[in-house]
């Protein structure tokens, strides 16, 4: 067998089987038990007389009582099945049926054997691809448990698709202190179909989340339904964890892209780092008040930052909060404290906080 041959496909397999059988007229299933009789009729006469011309099919006939049409039709079948063959000088002579099955039948199960042993090369052939199938199958699933999204609106189609398919858990981590409004609006009625739904929620902010009238107005809503919501004063990476199988995380390098996680080990990584945070934060309880122990929480917090040699730009960032406000909270706490310095001011801090 060359490398050119193949397997016939169904058209060519089709047009060989009807070459090889091309001498079998038909199946004497196709005409009933009284076709296969007259079969029988004719091939015991032909056994027994041995019809030497055309002329004695018309006496066969008339001995059989059959029409001559339908002698002519069994005749020739016998003769494709290989049991009648004609012979010169002895006429037709029936031939015995082990020899006829050798005859007829030997060819087709040589081409049967042969086209088996091509059906296993090719077979063989065909398999030997299987190791660079499974090998390229492991490199895609592996490429698709981290899954690049670019582009603002396919990140809030993502987010959406997963809400929604979500089942028991939302894991949600949103840095960088007041959130924007229209992002609160759009997330709220997907999060409270979510709760509806009888998902649970939990959400982490930072502090300065707590000056936000927007935020308190979306804690009110999900809080209501059940959501839990804390604070960190603290930085944090963003993050959404969807039944601790799917993560959404941003892209450094890309502010308008995100990417979707779904390596299991990854996933559960994550969600140990959210739930070390969450112990660590405190709740959030919209309408409440206690805003004054936060801020001198906040204050004090600047301060540090400052004291270690951070600008007031990297504590704005840090922090979740807007540089210019960063600044009026050193200036307001410089001023309280009668300080010369970033650093006395540090240091008076302390220094008031152990007097307590």
């Amino acid at each position: 067998m060359t490398d050119t041959d193949e397997i016939p496909d169904e058209r060519s397999c089709g047009a060989r089987s009807a070459t090889s059988e091309a001498p079998i007229p038909g199946h004497v299933a196709d005409h009933g038990p009284d076709r296969y009789e007259l079969l029988q009729r004719i091939y015991g006469y032909a056994l027994r007389h041995s019809p030497r011309d055309p002329a004695d099919v018309e006496v066969m006939a008339d001995r059989l009582g059959v029409p001559p049409a339908e002698v002519e039709s069994a005749v020739a079948q016998l003769t494709s099945w290989r049991l009648l063959r004609s012979q010169p000088g002895r006429g037709l002579v029936a031939v015995p049926p082990d020899l006829a099955v050798n005859r007829l039948l030997r060819p087709m199960e040589r081409e049967i054997r042969a086209r088996r042993l091509r059906i296993e090369e090719q077979r063989r052939r065909l398999m030997a691809f299987m190791p660079v199938f499974e090998a390229g199958l492991r490199t895609h699933q592996e490429q698709a448990q981290v899954e690049l999204i670019e582009g603002t609106d396919d990140v809030r189609d993502a987010v959406t698709e997963l809400a929604e398919q979500c089942s028991w858990e939302i894991l949600m981590a949103q840095p960088g202190g007041r959130q924007r409004e229209d992002e609160l609006e759009e997330a709220a009625p997907r999060d409270i179909a979510a709760l509806h739904r009888g998902v649970e929620m939990r959400i982490l902010y930072q502090h300065t989340a707590r000056y936000s009238r927007g935020t308190h107005s979306y804690v009110e809503q999900v809080s209501h339904l059940g959501a839990q919501v804390r604070t960190l004063h603290d930085q944090f990476c963003r993050l959404l964890v969807f039944d601790r199988t799917t993560a959404l995380i941003p892209v450094s390098d890309s502010p308008h892209a995100a990417a979707l996680v779904r390596e299991p080990n990854v996933v559960a990584f994550m969600v140990g780092g959210f739930e070390r945070l969450w112990l660590s934060a405190e709740p959030l309880v919209a309408g409440s008040g206690a805003l004054a122990e936060f801020a001198d929480d906040l204050k004090e917090t600047i301060v540090q930052l400052l004291s270690e040699g951070m600008t007031d730009a990297a504590v704005a960032r840090r922090l979740g909060m807007s540089l210019r406000t960063c600044r009026r909270h050193v200036a307001e706490i410089m001023a309280s404290l009668d300080a010369a310095s970033r650093f006395q001011a540090g240091y008076l801090l302390a220094l008031h906080k152990n007097v307590r």
